[in-house]
Parts: C-alpha cells; sequence; structure tokens
C-alpha cells in the first residue's frame, strides 16, 4: 500500500509539474514584437525618405552600385530583419512614426485580417513618401454576393467606356501625346458615368466634392464634406441609372441615404483607377513591360499602388499566433517596401493596393476591371508610345506620378491599301520636348519616322487609284504624289537612322 501510495503520489506530482511546465512554455511562447537597433532604424527611415528623391539613386546606378540604392539597402535590411528576428513583425522608429512592421506581404494581410476579426482596428490612414498622413476614402461596401451583383459585366462595361476614351484619345495634342489634364477630366467622367450613372457624367462638381470629403485633415470638416458629398449624390440615387453601378446595387429603389456611403467609396477607387492606374497601365504597355490590358494593370498596381502605405492604429490588444500586439501600436503596411512573394506566379497586386481596408474591398476588383477596360478601349485603336520618364522592363521607377508621366498615341489607322491620307491626323511625335534625355528624342524620331513611312504609303495607295487614270491631267496628279511619296519614304528612312544613333 505504501508503495501504491508513493507510486500514486509520484504520479500526482508528476502531472501537476508538467501542468506548469506546460503553462510556463505557453507564456513563454506569447511575446511582444522585437525592437529594430538604432542603426537598423536609421537605414529603414533613409530608405523610406530616399523615395521623394528619384535622383538620389542616380549615382550609385551610374557606377553599376544596385545595392546603394535606396531599393538595394531596403531589401538587404529587410533581408538582415527576417534573419535576425525570424521573420517575425518588428517594431522601427522612424522620423514619422514608430511603427509594427510586417516583414512579408503575406504575414501583413494575415495580421491584419486577423486583427479585423479580433475588432482590434481602428480606421486607416495613409502614408505619403514624406511621413504626412492622409484621410483615405472611408471603407463601406455592401456584403460580397451583392457587391458582385452590382458590379457591371465586361461587356456592358465596355459599351459604357467605349465613347468616353474615344473623347479622350481625340483631344490629344497635335504631337499624339496626351495631357494630364485632359486625361484626367476625361477618366473622371467616365468613373462618374459608370458609377453613378449618364445624369452625373457631367457633373464634375461631383468629383470635386469627392476629392475634398477624401482629403478632410480633421474630423471637423470630414464630416461637414461627407455631407457634403452625400446632398450632391443624393438626386443621382432617387432613381439610380440601371445601367450603372449605383443602379445595379439598389434595383428595389432602397433609400438614397443608405447607398451613399457604397457609391461614395466605389466613385473614390473607381476614380482613381480609371486616371491613374490606367495611365501607368500604357506606360507599361509602351515600355514592354505588359502584353495585355489586364496585365499592364496588375503590374501598375503592384509597382505603384494608390494606397502606398497604411497605418492601422490598434485599438485593442490582441495575440496573433505567437506575438502580442498591444493597444495603442500601429501596423505600418508598405507594399512598396515589401520584396515580392518568392515563386509568386503573375502580378499578383498588394490586396490593399486601392483599399486600405484588412478583409478586402468588394469594390477594387471593380475599380480594377474599369481600368483594363480603359486600357483596351484605348490600345483598341493606338499604339501607345512612352515619352518620359524612360524605362524599360528591367528596370521601373520606384515611383511613377501620372501628373508627370508623358504618354502618347499613334493611330493604327492609315496602312498601306487603304488610300486615306493621314496629314493632320495626331499620330506621331514631330515636335522633341526640351530637356529629355538622347533616348527620349530617339523615341520621339521613330515615332515621326513611322508617320512619314506611313504618309509615304497613304500618297502611294491614292496615286493608284484608277481615277487618275482619265486625261493627262490626272497623269500629272499621280506623278506628283508619287514624288511625295518617295520624298516621305527617304525621309523615313534618315529619320530612322538618325534614332538609332541617338539610342546609342
Amino acid at each position: 500500500m505504501a508503495d501504491e501510495d508513493t507510486r500514486d503520489g509520484h504520479d500526482i506530482h508528476d502531472t501537476r509539474d508538467g501542468h506548469e511546465e506546460g503553462g510556463a512554455r505557453a507564456a513563454a511562447a506569447v511575446r511582444g514584437p522585437a525592437a529594430a537597433w538604432p542603426l537598423e532604424n536609421a537605414l529603414f527611415s533613409a530608405a523610406v525618405l530616399a523615395r521623394r528623391l528619384p535622383w538620389a539613386d542616380a549615382p550609385a546606378r551610374a557606377l553599376g552600385l544596385d545595392a546603394l540604392t535606396h531599393e538595394g539597402i531596403t531589401r538587404a535590411l529587410l533581408g538582415h530583419l527576417k534573419r535576425t528576428r525570424s521573420g517575425r513583425p518588428v517594431r522601427l522608429r522612424t522620423p514619422f512614426g514608430s511603427f509594427l512592421v510586417p516583414l512579408r506581404a503575406g504575414d501583413a494581410a494575415a495580421l491584419l485580417a486577423h486583427a479585423e476579426r479580433e475588432g482590434a482596428l481602428g480606421a486607416a490612414t495613409g502614408l505619403d513618401a514624406g511621413g504626412r498622413r492622409y484621410r483615405l476614402s472611408p471603407h463601406a461596401t455592401p456584403d460580397a454576393a451583392r457587391a458582385r451583383e452590382a458590379a457591371p459585366p465586361a461587356d456592358a462595361l465596355r459599351d459604357l467606356v467605349r465613347d468616353d476614351v474615344d473623347g479622350i484619345t481625340a483631344a490629344r495634342r497635335g504631337d499624339g501625346t496626351l495631357d494630364w489634364k485632359v486625361w484626367r477630366a476625361g477618366t473622371l467622367r467616365l468613373a462618374r458615368r459608370v458609377v453613378v450613372g449618364a445624369e452625373a457624367a457631367e457633373d464634375t462638381l461631383l468629383s470635386e466634392v469627392l476629392a475634398a470629403a477624401t482629403s478632410a485633415v480633421d474630423s471637423r470638416s470630414a464630416e461637414a464634406r461627407t455631407a457634403a458629398l452625400g446632398r450632391r449624390l443624393a438626386p443621382y440615387l432617387t432613381d439610380p441609372d440601371p445601367a450603372s453601378l449605383a443602379g445595379r446595387l439598389s434595383p428595389g429603389g432602397e433609400a438614397a441615404e443608405t447607398l451613399v456611403g457604397s457609391v461614395a467609396h466605389a466613385l473614390a477607387l473607381v476614380s482613381e483607377a480609371a486616371s491613374a492606374t490606367a495611365l501607368q497601365a500604357l506606360a507599361l504597355d509602351a515600355a514592354g513591360v505588359a502584353d495585355s490590358p489586364e496585365r499592364a494593370v496588375a503590374e501598375a498596381l503592384r509597382h505603384w499602388p494608390p494606397v502606398a502605405a497604411a497605418v492601422h492604429p490598434v485599438r485593442a490588444s490582441f495575440v496573433w499566433h505567437d506575438l502580442a500586439v498591444e493597444s495603442g501600436t500601429e501596423i505600418l503596411c508598405a507594399p512598396g517596401l515589401l520584396p515580392h512573394e518568392p515563386g509568386a506566379d503573375g502580378p499578383a497586386p498588394w490586396p490593399g493596393a486601392l483599399c486600405a481596408a484588412p478583409a478586402g474591398c468588394a469594390w477594387a476588383p471593380v475599380a480594377e476591371l474599369v481600368a483594363t477596360e480603359t486600357v483596351r478601349a484605348v490600345l483598341a485603336g493606338a499604339r501607345s508610345v512612352l515619352i518620359s520618364p524612360r524605362f524599360g522592363p528591367d528596370r521601373l521607377p520606384d515611383a511613377l506620378e501620372p501628373g508627370e508621366l508623358l504618354v502618347a498615341l499613334t493611330d493604327r489607322e492609315g496602312r498601306s491599301g487603304d488610300a486615306r491620307i493621314t496629314v493632320g491626323l495626331p499620330t506621331a511625335l514631330p515636335v522633341a520636348a526640351p530637356g529629355y534625355a538622347p533616348a527620349s528624342y530617339a523615341a520621339l524620331a521613330r515615332a515621326s519616322a513611322e508617320r512619314l513611312e506611313r504618309h509615304a504609303e497613304s500618297l502611294a495607295a491614292c496615286a493608284g487609284h484608277t481615277g487618275w487614270n482619265d486625261d493627262e491631267a490626272g497623269e500629272h496628279f499621280r506623278m506628283v504624289l508619287l514624288g511625295h511619296a518617295d520624298r516621305c519614304a527617304k525621309a523615313a528612312a534618315d529619320v530612322r537612322r538618325a534614332a538609332q544613333r541617338l539610342a546609342g
């Protein structure tokens, strides 16, 4: 009996110790994020701030020292942090705040999604390259199923987009380049038509009120501007256009006030995608980076997401895997700083590229589709030519502001054999812009050579028409046309040789 008691006591004692040890291990497993060292903080801050200065990397690139560019420094620093912190999110101090920074894109998305499910996050704010915070369009969408039903089908969307895109391309400059103000005004008109309806297409004030509501810097002005936006939208939502997203969202005539938030958010995302992302996608197409409108838009969103960095405040403590995140922490998700996941297939954009909502946004795919159809409509009748800045598939710029981007369109029409004269059509770029690099002048020269070649072809086709056979005067005009065609062809060859010399 004594042996049995001893054995039982020993067994009980062992079990109790096992519980104590297991509890200690569990407590040790959950711990807060590690803080970066001062030098790591300094390097991270320098890499972030250097994004404001595109020329800062020029000396290092000229010497072939890519490791000294801010992209190289960021990549090396993140690799170092992953090795020394086991890939866990790390706390970094910067001149514009202290943040918990996930080191992998997948971890960032999973961390935010978990925190959202726990109800631990406050409203996100954007963070620009200078460290200034700005207000994001308040995330408001219906449930996913209803949003899918409201999204216009691709075929219907193409019909909505075509007229506006034709007007934009027809308004390009005489040298074929797209004026940013004209492009932006046209694409915002397109966004209003797609989201709110045909009656809102000409309401330029609606887009201005939307921009003002999004850019409000304090809660009082945000509240007043949001109310003004609701009043501006209300007339269009009382009896919405059935062909618009708003009409599809409310086929039964739902009260206008319940739709304002969702429609305003959809309009904000579609406006951004159609005006900025679509133009960036045209530049990628011109540079040979993408081979389809879908891929061009996806690449543009991946490399230059409209929401390049977002700060998510933590309002309640939570635990993600073995990481304890305390209330008051700010999570910084900056897809531009995170490397793409190794082995990822295709140009998958950051989930929060257009909207920073942790659980994803139902309107983001709609905005991406509108941008894709805009690019498709432009390229259906024209070919894009990148003028400035010059880049190629092997090295894309870290920042590409749409307002500083110069893209031209050359018509696909006017080919030989159709007897159409191409003089006067804005099909190429005969005017060089001062200050461009030689490679940019080479692009201008190549486009001019193509224009001259098409002009020679159309003149020769015109001269071949049987209408000149009736009399001697007709034959004379035919010879004159053929002479002009020959001179244009020779000039095109000379210009093309000059372009090759400029391209070096």
